[in-house]
């Protein structure tokens, strides 16, 4: 008896015990949004094994402190849970950074002397590539022709992808290598911009970007990876510590699991497969392999599929109900035929996969949902979290549907900025109402991941941040938020780039907050985004990133 109740207070005192072995790293002198509804402020917290041990005041979290700890002051700085952004293109980023940056030009005349500048050291017959143009930034907002193109550049082949990623242009030299020509026909799902006798003009749309995107040379392994190590370093250099790639090719996760098990990833991805018809072997073998989640010390989870129900609104290819109100001929496109997203989501549910489809259209939207509901209806499923990417124009009987149909709605609060200026001659006022919707969803009873979709828009996450809660651009423009009524509050604002992005991803057990037992991921910033005005939030800078633990960027 008399050791059993000698064994019965070790029991006891063992977790004491272990609570004081000393800790690798204390943050003091900070003011700590937790993001944890059980303890929001703090003023301190403490790090072992690259989790959260702590986090309260200065006392508790030094009573952790040993030989070897590391004690960081932060000098009265805010620290908040790592950002996430719930929608980025991890290879296209780097890509970005690699090719002409053509974002912010003012008009076509820009776009053609950026390109010429780079002709200039390149060899002739070279393929040059950019990225970023908007016609939408420009006087005249109607689609560029390649005339001006094919006279500034004639001897290499320029293709240059619009800033939405759903539109390509081409001067004459990269269409004659491709072989098109009036003859050539629409692909199913695509658009080919055309001149008055048929001839390409120079712009393909979504699935016709594939015409001269077939004849591009593609990068070598090397040059991808290294565009995926540089995508990476600039997301940490803005305060994400993860993000959810939008559509992976087998390339990326290849060489997402070689960094993994490199140590190398110091980021925490979650990769969705890129999940198109043409992939269907692809899915085949992950369905096979089974969801993946947490790989290489939590930096991997390779367990969602990403579809693409239609285009994108600035390119007129959002599938809408009824025709564009400044094209009365065109309701966009469905870029995948509504049965195979059924089907694949049907799939999915077998084999333990969540489906998160792009769709920006009321009637993509439409087309997703009822997809989703069949096909929960033939594999019911509780906790499957099925998401629709962007979800930015809906009618209004299908907001009640996502919470109904236990759909996440993964927005881009940027976008919102960004497409304000011009979304009213797209759609009309009416639309409008069903249109970034935030509120609306959210009191029907979801929650919204927010991201960038970028590099389509930058990638600092406090710009969806600030959007979402003040529905402002940079300039503070309007005075009052464009559709006020749907603006998120701070904190909201503030969850949809932390716990929200955790959940969308299964991950809120290990993300998304500074609670015990989570992973160590947060961000030093020289501003209180909570509670400074809203036109300083876009002054804050990042001092510094850690995940896990570790600093994987500070500012000089």
């Amino acid at each position: 008896m008399r050791t059993r109740h000698i064994f019965a207070a070790l029991v006891v005192a063992a977790p004491v015990f272990a609570q004081q072995t000393p800790a690798d790293l204390i943050v003091t002198n900070a003011r700590i949004y937790t993001v944890d509804d059980a303890h929001p402020l703090a003023q301190a917290m403490a790090v072992r094994g690259g989790r959260v041990v702590f986090v309260g005041d200065a006392r508790g979290a030094l009573t952790l402190k040993g030989a070897q700890t590391r004690v960081v002051d932060v000098g009265g700085r805010t620290v908040i849970p790592g950002m996430v952004d719930a929608h980025g293109h991890v290879a296209s980023l780097g890509n970005t950074l690699a090719v002409v940056d053509l974002t912010g030009a003012a008009s076509y005349d820009e776009i053609i002397a950026r390109m010429v500048a780079k002709a200039k050291t390149s060899a002739p017959g070279e393929w040059i590539t950019g990225h970023g143009w908007d016609q939408n930034r420009w006087a005249d907002t109607r689609f560029p022709t390649h005339d001006k193109l094919s006279a500034a550049i004639p001897n290499n082949p320029v293709a240059l992808g619009r800033i939405d990623g759903h539109a390509t242009l081409a001067n004459k030299r990269a269409m004659d290598a491709a072989g098109l020509s009036a003859a050539t026909k629409d692909p199913n799902g695509g658009h080919v911009e055309r001149t008055s006798d048929g001839t390409p003009s120079g712009v393909f749309v979504d699935n016709a970007q594939g015409l001269i995107g077939r004849v591009v040379p593609g990068l070598t392994r090397a040059a991808l990876k290294g565009q995926v190590q540089a995508a990476i370093a600039e997301a940490q250099r803005w305060g994400l510590t993860g993000v959810h790639d939008a559509g992976a090719s087998p390339e990326v996760l290849d060489i997402y699991e070689e960094l993994g098990k490199a140590s190398q990833l110091n980021f925490r991805l979650y990769a969705m497969i890129s999940g198109g018809r043409s992939e269907s072997a692809v899915l085949d073998r992950w369905f096979q392999r089974g969801p993946q989640s947490g790989l290489y010390g939590g930096t991997l989870w390779v367990r969602s599929i990403k579809m693409y129900a239609d285009g994108a609104l600035g390119s007129r290819g959002a599938a809408l109900l009824e025709p564009y109100s400044d094209d009365a001929k065109n309701n966009g496109l469905i870029v995948t035929d509504p049965s195979f997203i059924q089907d694949i989501a049907i799939k999915a549910l077998k084999n333990g996969f969540q489906v998160n489809t792009h769709a920006i259209g009321d009637r993509a939207n439409r087309i997703v949902l009822d997809a989703y509901e069949a096909a929960l209806t033939a594999a019911p499923t509780a906790d499957h979290r099925f998401r629709i990417e962007h979800a930015q124009i809906l009618h209004h009987d299908d907001i009640p549907r996502f919470a109904k149909l236990g759909v996440i709605p993964s927005m881009q609060a940027s976008h919102q900025t960004s497409d304000m200026y011009w979304a009213g001659n797209r759609l009309g006022e009416g639309r409008l109402l069903g249109t970034y919707a935030w509120r609306s969803l959210l009191d029907a009873g979801v929650v919204i991941p927010n991201g960038s979709d970028f590099p389509v828009e930058q990638v600092n996450p406090l710009i969806s941040f600030h959007a979402a809660f003040t529905r402002q651009d940079a300039e503070n423009w309007p005075p009052t938020g464009w559709h006020p009524e749907q603006r998120m509050s701070r904190d909201e604002a503030l969850k949809s780039i932390t716990i929200w992005p955790a959940y969308a991803g299964f991950q809120e057990k290990e993300l998304g907050s500074l609670s015990p037992g989570k992973y160590a991921d947060f961000v030093v910033l020289d501003q209180d985004i909570m509670r400074v005005s809203p036109e300083q939030v876009l002054r804050t800078r990042v001092v510094s990133t850690w995940v896990g633990g570790r600093a994987v960027y500070e500012a000089k």
